[in-house]
Protein backbone atom coordinates (compact mmCIF):
# COMPACT_ATOMS: atom_id res chain seq x y z
CA UNK A 1 0.00 0.00 0.00
CA UNK A 2 1.41 3.40 -0.96
CA UNK A 3 2.21 5.49 2.07
CA UNK A 4 0.59 8.47 0.34
CA UNK A 5 -2.81 6.78 0.18
CA UNK A 6 -5.18 8.47 2.57
CA UNK A 7 -8.26 7.67 4.58
CA UNK A 8 -10.84 10.38 4.05
CA UNK A 9 -12.33 10.20 7.53
CA UNK A 10 -12.17 8.01 10.61
CA UNK A 11 -13.11 8.42 14.27
CA UNK A 12 -11.37 6.63 17.15
CA UNK A 13 -11.97 6.34 20.88
CA UNK A 14 -9.41 5.87 23.68
CA UNK A 15 -9.11 2.52 25.42
CA UNK A 16 -8.76 2.67 29.18
CA UNK A 17 -7.20 6.10 29.67
CA UNK A 18 -7.85 9.76 29.04
CA UNK A 19 -11.54 9.17 28.41
CA UNK A 20 -12.52 12.78 29.09
CA UNK A 21 -11.03 16.24 28.65
CA UNK A 22 -12.05 19.59 30.04
CA UNK A 23 -13.52 22.14 27.67
CA UNK A 24 -10.44 24.29 28.20
CA UNK A 25 -8.18 21.42 27.13
CA UNK A 26 -10.27 20.78 24.03
CA UNK A 27 -10.13 24.48 23.14
CA UNK A 28 -6.33 24.51 23.41
CA UNK A 29 -6.04 21.47 21.17
CA UNK A 30 -8.22 23.14 18.55
CA UNK A 31 -6.51 26.53 18.85
CA UNK A 32 -4.48 27.10 15.67
CA UNK A 33 -2.78 30.25 16.98
CA UNK A 34 0.85 30.31 18.12
CA UNK A 35 -0.27 29.91 21.73
CA UNK A 36 -2.50 26.91 21.00
CA UNK A 37 -1.59 23.23 20.88
CA UNK A 38 -3.16 22.30 17.55
CA UNK A 39 -0.02 22.42 15.38
CA UNK A 40 2.03 20.43 17.89
CA UNK A 41 -0.76 17.88 18.34
CA UNK A 42 -1.24 17.55 14.59
CA UNK A 43 2.47 17.04 13.85
CA UNK A 44 2.99 14.43 16.56
CA UNK A 45 -0.19 12.58 15.61
CA UNK A 46 0.77 12.51 11.94
CA UNK A 47 4.17 11.09 12.89
CA UNK A 48 2.54 8.24 14.81
CA UNK A 49 0.17 7.49 11.93
CA UNK A 50 3.11 7.49 9.49
CA UNK A 51 4.97 4.61 11.16
CA UNK A 52 6.90 2.47 8.71
CA UNK A 53 7.70 5.46 6.53
CA UNK A 54 10.83 5.29 4.39
CA UNK A 55 11.62 8.98 4.75
CA UNK A 56 13.08 11.10 7.53
CA UNK A 57 12.33 14.36 5.67
CA UNK A 58 9.94 16.19 8.00
CA UNK A 59 8.94 18.78 5.43
CA UNK A 60 8.20 16.10 2.83
CA UNK A 61 5.92 14.36 5.32
CA UNK A 62 4.07 17.58 6.10
CA UNK A 63 3.81 18.37 2.39
CA UNK A 64 2.52 14.90 1.47
CA UNK A 65 -0.19 15.19 4.12
CA UNK A 66 -0.80 18.93 4.11
CA UNK A 67 -4.54 18.24 4.07
CA UNK A 68 -4.35 16.01 7.15
CA UNK A 69 -6.55 17.29 9.97
CA UNK A 70 -7.34 16.12 13.47
CA UNK A 71 -10.10 17.27 15.75
CA UNK A 72 -11.03 16.45 19.33
CA UNK A 73 -14.71 15.75 19.82
CA UNK A 74 -16.17 16.03 23.32
CA UNK A 75 -19.23 13.82 23.43
CA UNK A 76 -21.51 12.62 26.21
CA UNK A 77 -19.81 9.21 26.15
CA UNK A 78 -16.34 10.76 26.31
CA UNK A 79 -13.68 12.06 23.97
CA UNK A 80 -13.14 10.96 20.37
CA UNK A 81 -10.61 11.91 17.71
CA UNK A 82 -11.75 12.65 14.19
CA UNK A 83 -9.04 12.24 11.54
CA UNK A 84 -9.23 13.47 7.97
CA UNK A 85 -6.88 12.44 5.14
CA UNK A 86 -4.74 10.28 7.44
CA UNK A 87 -2.08 7.84 6.13
CA UNK A 88 -3.86 4.69 5.00
CA UNK A 89 -1.05 2.47 6.25
CA UNK A 90 -2.26 3.01 9.83
CA UNK A 91 -5.43 1.00 9.10
CA UNK A 92 -6.22 -2.61 8.32
CA UNK A 93 -9.62 -3.46 6.81
CA UNK A 94 -10.88 -0.01 7.67
CA UNK A 95 -9.84 -0.16 11.33
CA UNK A 96 -6.85 1.52 12.89
CA UNK A 97 -4.12 -0.83 14.06
CA UNK A 98 -4.56 -1.10 17.82
CA UNK A 99 -0.94 -0.32 18.66
CA UNK A 100 -1.07 2.85 16.58
CA UNK A 101 -4.35 3.90 18.18
CA UNK A 102 -2.83 3.48 21.64
CA UNK A 103 0.14 5.64 20.63
CA UNK A 104 -2.24 8.32 19.31
CA UNK A 105 -3.77 8.72 22.75
CA UNK A 106 -0.33 8.71 24.35
CA UNK A 107 0.39 11.78 22.21
CA UNK A 108 -2.82 13.41 23.42
CA UNK A 109 -2.06 12.56 27.07
CA UNK A 110 1.48 13.95 27.05
CA UNK A 111 0.77 17.13 25.12
CA UNK A 112 -2.07 18.04 27.46
CA UNK A 113 -0.15 17.13 30.62
CA UNK A 114 3.06 18.95 29.69
CA UNK A 115 1.14 22.07 28.76
CA UNK A 116 -1.10 22.15 31.84
CA UNK A 117 1.12 20.68 34.55
CA UNK A 118 4.71 21.39 33.48
CA UNK A 119 5.19 24.29 31.06
CA UNK A 120 2.53 26.56 32.55
CA UNK A 121 2.93 25.41 36.14
CA UNK A 122 4.62 28.03 38.33
CA UNK A 123 5.42 25.43 41.00
CA UNK A 124 8.15 23.96 38.75
CA UNK A 125 11.48 25.77 38.91
CA UNK A 126 12.53 25.37 35.28
CA UNK A 127 15.80 27.21 35.96
CA UNK A 128 17.16 24.72 38.49
CA UNK A 129 18.62 21.24 38.12
CA UNK A 130 16.22 19.75 40.67
CA UNK A 131 13.29 21.42 38.92
CA UNK A 132 14.22 19.87 35.58
CA UNK A 133 14.53 16.42 37.14
CA UNK A 134 11.22 16.88 38.92
CA UNK A 135 9.54 17.72 35.61
CA UNK A 136 10.95 14.57 33.99
CA UNK A 137 9.75 12.47 36.94
CA UNK A 138 6.21 13.86 36.81
CA UNK A 139 5.88 13.34 33.05
CA UNK A 140 7.06 9.73 33.33
CA UNK A 141 4.83 9.06 36.32
CA UNK A 142 1.79 10.49 34.54
CA UNK A 143 2.54 8.23 31.58
CA UNK A 144 2.55 5.18 33.88
CA UNK A 145 6.14 4.27 33.02
CA UNK A 146 7.43 4.16 36.61
CA UNK A 147 6.70 0.65 37.89
CA UNK A 148 7.30 -0.09 41.57
CA UNK A 149 8.32 -3.48 42.97
CA UNK A 150 10.05 -4.42 39.74
CA UNK A 151 13.77 -5.26 39.83
CA UNK A 152 16.13 -3.34 37.52
CA UNK A 153 15.65 -4.80 34.03
CA UNK A 154 15.19 -1.85 31.62
CA UNK A 155 17.91 -1.73 28.97
CA UNK A 156 18.09 1.45 26.92
CA UNK A 157 19.18 0.85 23.33
CA UNK A 158 20.61 3.73 21.31
CA UNK A 159 21.70 3.75 17.68
CA UNK A 160 20.97 5.18 14.29
CA UNK A 161 17.71 5.28 12.38
CA UNK A 162 19.79 4.96 9.19
CA UNK A 163 21.83 1.75 9.43
CA UNK A 164 22.65 -0.98 6.88
CA UNK A 165 20.70 -4.23 6.93
CA UNK A 166 23.40 -6.38 8.63
CA UNK A 167 23.55 -3.91 11.53
CA UNK A 168 19.77 -3.90 11.81
CA UNK A 169 19.67 -7.70 11.91
CA UNK A 170 22.33 -7.63 14.61
CA UNK A 171 20.22 -5.31 16.79
CA UNK A 172 17.42 -7.89 16.59
CA UNK A 173 19.81 -10.66 17.66
CA UNK A 174 20.89 -8.63 20.70
CA UNK A 175 17.27 -7.82 21.53
CA UNK A 176 16.44 -11.54 21.33
CA UNK A 177 19.21 -12.40 23.83
CA UNK A 178 18.00 -9.63 26.15
CA UNK A 179 14.43 -10.91 25.91
CA UNK A 180 15.51 -14.46 26.77
CA UNK A 181 16.98 -13.02 29.98
CA UNK A 182 13.72 -11.21 30.84
CA UNK A 183 15.09 -7.74 30.17
CA UNK A 184 12.78 -5.02 28.86
CA UNK A 185 13.69 -2.57 26.09
CA UNK A 186 13.63 1.23 25.98
CA UNK A 187 14.62 3.12 22.82
CA UNK A 188 14.00 6.36 21.00
CA UNK A 189 11.02 4.48 19.48
CA UNK A 190 11.88 5.06 15.81
CA UNK A 191 13.20 2.76 13.04
CA UNK A 192 16.61 1.11 12.64
CA UNK A 193 18.52 0.47 15.86
CA UNK A 194 15.52 1.70 17.83
CA UNK A 195 13.14 -0.86 16.34
CA UNK A 196 15.40 -3.92 15.96
CA UNK A 197 16.00 -4.64 19.67
CA UNK A 198 12.26 -4.49 20.33
CA UNK A 199 11.51 -6.94 17.53
CA UNK A 200 14.14 -9.34 18.83
CA UNK A 201 12.99 -9.03 22.43
CA UNK A 202 9.39 -9.90 21.52
CA UNK A 203 10.60 -13.32 20.33
CA UNK A 204 12.78 -13.84 23.39
CA UNK A 205 9.93 -12.85 25.69
CA UNK A 206 7.52 -15.13 23.82
CA UNK A 207 9.83 -18.13 24.19
CA UNK A 208 10.06 -17.46 27.91
CA UNK A 209 6.26 -17.03 28.07
CA UNK A 210 6.69 -13.47 29.27
CA UNK A 211 3.43 -11.72 28.46
CA UNK A 212 4.23 -8.43 30.16
CA UNK A 213 7.23 -7.42 28.05
CA UNK A 214 7.81 -3.69 28.01
CA UNK A 215 8.86 -1.82 24.88
CA UNK A 216 9.23 1.78 25.98
CA UNK A 217 9.65 4.56 23.44
CA UNK A 218 10.87 8.00 24.50
CA UNK A 219 10.78 10.87 22.04
CA UNK A 220 10.25 14.63 21.75
CA UNK A 221 8.31 16.86 19.33
CA UNK A 222 11.38 18.02 17.41
CA UNK A 223 12.40 14.51 16.34
CA UNK A 224 9.18 12.47 16.30
CA UNK A 225 8.22 13.23 12.69
CA UNK A 226 11.65 12.17 11.40
CA UNK A 227 11.76 9.06 13.59
CA UNK A 228 8.14 7.90 13.67
CA UNK A 229 7.31 5.59 16.59
CA UNK A 230 7.17 1.95 15.56
CA UNK A 231 3.98 0.16 16.69
CA UNK A 232 5.90 -2.43 18.73
CA UNK A 233 6.22 0.33 21.32
CA UNK A 234 3.63 -0.32 24.02
CA UNK A 235 4.61 2.60 26.27
CA UNK A 236 5.21 5.89 24.46
CA UNK A 237 6.26 9.07 26.23
CA UNK A 238 6.77 12.46 24.57
CA UNK A 239 9.07 14.73 26.55
CA UNK A 240 8.99 18.47 25.77
CA UNK A 241 12.63 18.77 24.59
CA UNK A 242 15.73 16.74 23.81
CA UNK A 243 17.36 17.47 27.17
CA UNK A 244 14.44 16.05 29.16
CA UNK A 245 14.27 13.13 26.75
CA UNK A 246 17.92 12.30 27.41
CA UNK A 247 17.47 12.65 31.16
CA UNK A 248 14.47 10.32 31.03
CA UNK A 249 16.64 7.64 29.41
CA UNK A 250 19.28 7.72 32.16
CA UNK A 251 16.76 8.04 34.99
CA UNK A 252 14.60 5.01 34.09
CA UNK A 253 17.23 2.92 32.28
CA UNK A 254 19.36 0.53 34.31
CA UNK A 255 21.94 0.01 31.58
CA UNK A 256 22.57 1.26 28.05
CA UNK A 257 23.57 -0.51 24.84
CA UNK A 258 24.84 1.63 21.98
CA UNK A 259 24.59 0.35 18.41
CA UNK A 260 26.16 2.12 15.40
CA UNK A 261 24.57 5.43 14.46
CA UNK A 262 25.24 8.94 13.29
CA UNK A 263 25.24 12.42 14.77
CA UNK A 264 22.25 11.70 17.03
CA UNK A 265 23.94 8.66 18.54
CA UNK A 266 27.09 10.68 19.26
CA UNK A 267 24.92 13.32 20.90
CA UNK A 268 23.52 10.63 23.20
CA UNK A 269 26.96 9.16 23.93
CA UNK A 270 28.44 12.54 24.82
CA UNK A 271 25.49 13.31 27.08
CA UNK A 272 25.81 9.97 28.88
CA UNK A 273 29.58 10.17 29.35
CA UNK A 274 29.38 13.78 30.49
CA UNK A 275 26.92 12.78 33.21
CA UNK A 276 28.93 9.70 34.26
CA UNK A 277 32.06 11.86 34.57
CA UNK A 278 30.43 13.78 37.44
CA UNK A 279 32.57 13.03 40.55
CA UNK A 280 29.46 12.01 42.52
CA UNK A 281 28.60 9.41 39.87
CA UNK A 282 31.92 7.58 39.77
CA UNK A 283 30.82 4.85 42.18
CA UNK A 284 27.32 4.41 40.71
CA UNK A 285 27.11 1.20 38.66
CA UNK A 286 25.72 1.95 35.21
CA UNK A 287 26.60 -0.70 32.61
CA UNK A 288 27.29 0.68 29.14
CA UNK A 289 28.11 -1.54 26.15
CA UNK A 290 28.97 -0.44 22.61
CA UNK A 291 28.22 -3.23 20.14
CA UNK A 292 27.64 -4.12 16.51
CA UNK A 293 28.41 -6.85 13.98
CA UNK A 294 31.92 -7.46 12.66
CA UNK A 295 31.28 -4.94 9.89
CA UNK A 296 30.94 -2.23 12.57
CA UNK A 297 34.29 -2.92 14.26
CA UNK A 298 35.97 0.04 12.55
CA UNK A 299 33.01 2.25 13.43
CA UNK A 300 33.49 1.69 17.13
CA UNK A 301 37.24 2.09 16.84
CA UNK A 302 36.65 5.54 15.38
CA UNK A 303 34.10 6.44 18.06
CA UNK A 304 36.46 5.22 20.79
CA UNK A 305 39.31 7.24 19.31
CA UNK A 306 37.13 10.34 19.17
CA UNK A 307 36.10 9.95 22.82
CA UNK A 308 39.71 9.43 23.85
CA UNK A 309 40.84 12.49 21.86
CA UNK A 310 38.14 14.74 23.34
CA UNK A 311 37.14 13.46 26.81
CA UNK A 312 40.09 11.23 27.66
CA UNK A 313 40.72 7.82 29.19
CA UNK A 314 38.40 8.43 32.14
CA UNK A 315 35.45 8.59 29.73
CA UNK A 316 36.65 5.53 27.80
CA UNK A 317 36.71 3.55 31.06
CA UNK A 318 32.93 3.98 31.48
CA UNK A 319 31.98 1.63 28.62
CA UNK A 320 32.83 -1.78 27.18
CA UNK A 321 33.06 -2.59 23.47
CA UNK A 322 31.80 -6.04 22.41
CA UNK A 323 31.81 -6.83 18.68
CA UNK A 324 29.74 -9.51 16.95
CA UNK A 325 28.60 -11.42 20.03
CA UNK A 326 24.94 -10.81 20.97
CA UNK A 327 24.95 -13.38 23.79
CA UNK A 328 28.04 -11.81 25.38
CA UNK A 329 26.36 -8.38 25.22
CA UNK A 330 23.28 -9.71 27.00
CA UNK A 331 25.38 -11.54 29.59
CA UNK A 332 27.43 -8.42 30.30
CA UNK A 333 24.26 -6.35 30.67
CA UNK A 334 22.59 -8.97 32.85
CA UNK A 335 25.60 -8.98 35.18
CA UNK A 336 25.63 -5.20 35.22
CA UNK A 337 21.97 -5.07 36.22
CA UNK A 338 22.67 -7.33 39.18
CA UNK A 339 25.25 -4.77 40.35
CA UNK A 340 22.70 -2.00 39.87
CA UNK A 341 20.18 -3.88 42.00
CA UNK A 342 22.67 -4.49 44.82
CA UNK A 343 23.75 -0.85 44.80
CA UNK A 344 20.22 0.59 44.76
CA UNK A 345 19.16 -1.77 47.53
CA UNK A 346 22.17 -0.86 49.69
CA UNK A 347 21.61 2.87 49.15
CA UNK A 348 17.83 2.75 49.53
CA UNK A 349 17.35 4.22 46.04
CA UNK A 350 14.30 3.44 43.92
CA UNK A 351 14.58 0.78 41.23
CA UNK A 352 12.21 2.72 38.94
CA UNK A 353 13.96 6.13 38.91
CA UNK A 354 17.66 6.81 39.41
CA UNK A 355 17.46 9.61 41.97
CA UNK A 356 21.11 9.19 43.05
CA UNK A 357 22.49 10.10 39.63
CA UNK A 358 23.80 13.66 39.82
CA UNK A 359 23.21 16.05 36.94
CA UNK A 360 25.27 18.94 35.73
CA UNK A 361 22.82 21.73 35.00
CA UNK A 362 24.59 22.34 31.67
CA UNK A 363 23.10 19.08 30.40
CA UNK A 364 19.57 20.07 31.37
CA UNK A 365 19.41 23.54 29.84
CA UNK A 366 17.52 23.43 26.53
CA UNK A 367 19.83 24.16 23.61
CA UNK A 368 18.04 25.73 20.67
CA UNK A 369 20.26 25.24 17.59
CA UNK A 370 20.64 28.51 15.74
CA UNK A 371 23.54 30.07 13.91
CA UNK A 372 24.15 32.37 16.88
CA UNK A 373 24.00 29.64 19.54
CA UNK A 374 26.21 27.30 17.49
CA UNK A 375 28.81 30.03 16.90
CA UNK A 376 28.88 30.70 20.65
CA UNK A 377 29.71 27.08 21.59
CA UNK A 378 33.00 26.71 23.46
CA UNK A 379 34.71 23.80 21.72
CA UNK A 380 38.09 24.31 23.38
CA UNK A 381 40.02 22.44 26.04
CA UNK A 382 40.28 25.35 28.48
CA UNK A 383 37.24 24.18 30.49
CA UNK A 384 36.24 21.28 32.78
CA UNK A 385 35.79 18.03 30.88
CA UNK A 386 32.07 17.81 31.67
CA UNK A 387 31.51 21.27 30.17
CA UNK A 388 33.42 20.24 27.04
CA UNK A 389 31.20 17.15 26.82
CA UNK A 390 28.10 19.34 27.14
CA UNK A 391 29.28 21.69 24.40
CA UNK A 392 30.26 18.82 22.10
CA UNK A 393 26.82 17.33 22.73
CA UNK A 394 25.25 20.60 21.64
CA UNK A 395 27.43 20.66 18.52
CA UNK A 396 26.13 17.26 17.45
CA UNK A 397 22.61 18.38 18.40
CA UNK A 398 22.84 21.21 15.90
CA UNK A 399 23.83 18.73 13.18
CA UNK A 400 20.83 16.53 14.04
CA UNK A 401 18.61 19.61 13.84
CA UNK A 402 20.01 20.59 10.46
CA UNK A 403 19.60 17.04 9.19
CA UNK A 404 16.06 16.13 10.24
CA UNK A 405 14.35 18.77 12.40
CA UNK A 406 12.01 21.21 10.69
CA UNK A 407 13.32 24.36 12.40
CA UNK A 408 16.95 23.38 11.85
CA UNK A 409 16.41 22.61 8.17
CA UNK A 410 14.73 25.98 7.64
CA UNK A 411 17.49 27.82 9.50
CA UNK A 412 20.16 26.26 7.27
CA UNK A 413 18.18 27.10 4.13
CA UNK A 414 17.80 30.70 5.26
CA UNK A 415 21.30 31.38 6.63
CA UNK A 416 23.61 28.69 5.28
CA UNK A 417 25.37 25.89 7.11
CA UNK A 418 26.05 25.89 10.84
CA UNK A 419 29.70 26.77 11.46
CA UNK A 420 31.53 24.85 14.19
CA UNK A 421 34.85 26.21 15.43
CA UNK A 422 37.24 25.45 18.26
CA UNK A 423 40.64 23.98 19.02
CA UNK A 424 42.22 22.61 15.86
CA UNK A 425 42.74 19.08 17.21
CA UNK A 426 39.15 18.84 18.48
CA UNK A 427 37.75 20.10 15.20
CA UNK A 428 39.95 17.72 13.25
CA UNK A 429 38.70 14.77 15.34
CA UNK A 430 35.08 15.84 14.83
CA UNK A 431 35.57 16.40 11.10
CA UNK A 432 37.13 12.97 10.66
CA UNK A 433 34.31 11.24 12.52
CA UNK A 434 31.52 13.09 10.72
CA UNK A 435 33.15 12.50 7.34
CA UNK A 436 33.11 8.76 8.05
CA UNK A 437 29.43 8.98 8.99
CA UNK A 438 28.62 10.70 5.70
CA UNK A 439 30.62 8.20 3.63
CA UNK A 440 28.85 5.28 5.35
CA UNK A 441 25.37 6.78 4.85
CA UNK A 442 24.68 7.27 8.57
CA UNK A 443 23.25 10.77 8.32
CA UNK A 444 20.10 10.03 6.30
CA UNK A 445 17.93 7.05 5.47
CA UNK A 446 19.15 4.83 2.59
CA UNK A 447 18.26 6.27 -0.79
CA UNK A 448 18.44 9.87 0.43
CA UNK A 449 21.17 12.21 -0.79
CA UNK A 450 22.91 13.81 2.17
CA UNK A 451 23.70 17.52 1.87
CA UNK A 452 25.84 18.65 4.83
CA UNK A 453 24.25 21.22 7.12
CA UNK A 454 27.50 22.11 8.89
CA UNK A 455 31.04 23.35 8.28
CA UNK A 456 34.06 22.64 10.46
CA UNK A 457 36.18 25.74 11.01
CA UNK A 458 39.53 25.20 12.77
CA UNK A 459 40.86 27.75 15.25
Amino acid sequence: MSEKQKVKSIRIRPEGHLDVLSQGEVNKLLDTSQGGLYHLFRKCSLAVLNCGSTTDDVRQLLQDYEDFDIKVLQEERGVRLELSNAPAGALVDGKMIRGIKELMFSVLRDIIYVSDEITNNASFDHNSSDGATDAVFHILRNAGVLKTRTPPNIVVCWGGHSIPRPEYEYTKEVGYELGLRAMDICTGCGPGAMKGPMKGATIGHSKQRIKSGRYIGITEPGIIAAEAPNPIVNELVILPDIEKRLEAFVRIGHGIIVFPGGAGTLEEILYLLGILLHPDNQSIPFPVVFTGPESARNYFQRVDQFIGATLGEQAQARYEIIVDDPAAVAEAMHGGLRSVRRYRKAKGDAYFFNWLLKMYHEFQLPFAPSHESVAALNLRRDQPVHQLAANLRSAFSCIVAGNVKENGIRAVEAHGNFKLSGDADLMSAMDSLLTSFVSEGRMKLPGSTYIPCYEIVNG
